[in-house]
């Protein structure tokens, strides 16, 4: 079903690498329902549509198009959701903007039942995508440094270097060393035995603690949010949300389309200028943004941390339904899953590793041609930058045509890169 030998892996490397991915993004059924009751959303009712959207949108990606890549909702989507959306606008309840969500879904759907997704991977140049996959692994490591406190935000340099001394900052740091001992020595699953030998170092010295036990329900609270379309697309003509929709929209086709051009390339797994079962794939997202709202979470999208997992081995769909799996386990397990994703610095480490691995994607790039090469220097400079995949990758779009333009060679540009640049910069502009 997985074809494994054909993907030179076996069972065993794909649930290592299952389990890796999981616990480098496991985070997100703490964070996001954190994000979303600032909009009023129940904590509950977000945990446990959180991880609902997570399996059904993983499984997808398992089942029907087997890739390595997990889908959970997307940081940054929530954080527009609940500030920009909800908090925002004093007339907009937080039910209102589950419509709007459920609605790009919608569209999300219907794109990628088209080919247009798939010809938009292909249409993306090359320069370009290198520029996306290295982006991105500029942009893990970053997180991954943040959150140990290994840097902090400096008010004169923005960014500046944490304390050194601080057990949690020295935990990362050692936990960081371990993991790379191991990678050196080419152990196989290094990144996971490195979070496991973290996550004992952090109980013995007394940061991990399960104060809340193990084990609770899950629960939904509010019921079923979304559950008539006419009504939810009532609520978008009602309230005028079309330009909240278009950003959700924007945002989530690039952000999952970036994040699975980076982890494709980082696999392997990419044809040439293709995407295998690009279709299929595209669909796993737009179909959990949907069901995600009905819930009651923001947009899903492709994760950045399934990098980790494709660094520990995972090249096919058994990997993300590991993933999926272990989150319908974390549904039993709030409280344990809440103390061990606390603790930053168990799962950090994997992500500043795996971010030194996809910068490798920078040796690709035309780096003589400046047309071809600023272009891609922007995305990897602007995600970190700006805390976002989309933003970048939008930068980049608008750059690219531009230069393409300035150096006659805009016949050489494809004609989605020509709209999607008109569409980025009103939507950057003017939308925000």
């Amino acid at each position: 079903m997985f074809n494994l030998a054909e993907n030179n892996t076996n069972v065993k490397t794909e649930i290592t690498a299952g389990i890796t991915t999981f616990l480098t993004m496991v985070y997100i059924v703490v964070v996001n329902p954190i994000i979303l009751s600032d909009a009023g959303v129940p904590f509950d009712q977000v945990f446990t549509a959180t991880i609902i959207a997570t399996i059904i949108g993983t499984l997808w990606m398992a089942l029907s198009a087997n890739y390595p890549i997990a889908i959970a909702p997307g940081m940054g989507l929530n954080a527009y959701f609940a500030y920009s959306v909800v908090g925002a606008n004093e007339n907009i309840s937080y039910t209102t903007a589950f419509s709007a969500v459920f609605v790009a879904g919608i569209i999300f759907v219907i794109l990628s039942l088209t080919p247009f997704r798939k010809k938009l991977i292909e249409a993306i140049p090359n320069n370009l995508k290198y520029g996306i996959t290295a982006g991105i692994g500029l942009f893990i490591a970053f997180i991954g440094l943040r959150l140990t406190g290994i840097v902090t935000a400096d008010p004169s340099n923005l960014v500046a270097l944490g304390d050194l001394s601080s057990p949690s900052v020295l935990l990362a740091i050692v936990g960081l060393a371990v993991t790379l001992v191991l990678m050196s020595m080419k152990l196989p699953g290094a990144l996971f035995i490195g979070m496991i030998i973290t996550g004992l170092i952090a109980f013995f010295t007394g940061q991990l603690e399960f104060k809340e036990g193990f084990v609770s329900l899950p629960s939904l609270p509010e019921g079923i949010i979304i559950s008539n379309p006419f009504t939810a697309i009532g609520d978008v003509v009602t309230y005028g949300l079309y330009a909240v929709v278009f950003s959700f929209l924007m945002v989530t086709i690039f952000d999952t389309t970036g994040t699975m051009i980076g982890v494709a390339h980082q696999a392997g797994l990419m044809k040439g200028n293709e995407l295998p079962r690009a279709r299929t794939a595209l669909l796993a997202d737009s179909a959990a943004t949907t069901v995600g709202a009905m819930f009651g979470t923001s947009p899903t999208s492709a994760y950045i941390e399934s990098s980790a997992g494709v660094a520990a081995g995972g090249r096919t769909g058994l990997t993300s339904l590991t993933v999926a799996v272990l989150f319908g386990v974390t549904l039993l397990f709030s409280p344990l899953v809440g103390a061990v994703s606390g603790i930053s610095a168990i799962t950090a480490p994997a992500l500043i590793i795996v971010g030194s691995l996809m910068m490798g994607a920078v040796t690709q790039i035309n780096w003589k041609e400046l047309d071809e090469a600023f272009p891609a220097f922007l995305v990897i400079l602007t995600m970190p930058l700006t805390s976002s995949i989309a933003t970048g990758i939008a930068l980049g779009f608008i750059a690219y045509p531009l230069m393409k333009i300035a150096s006659g060679k805009w016949k050489d540009v494809h004609i989605f890169v020509y709209i999607f640049a008109v569409l980025f910069f009103i939507q950057l502009v003017f939308i925000g």
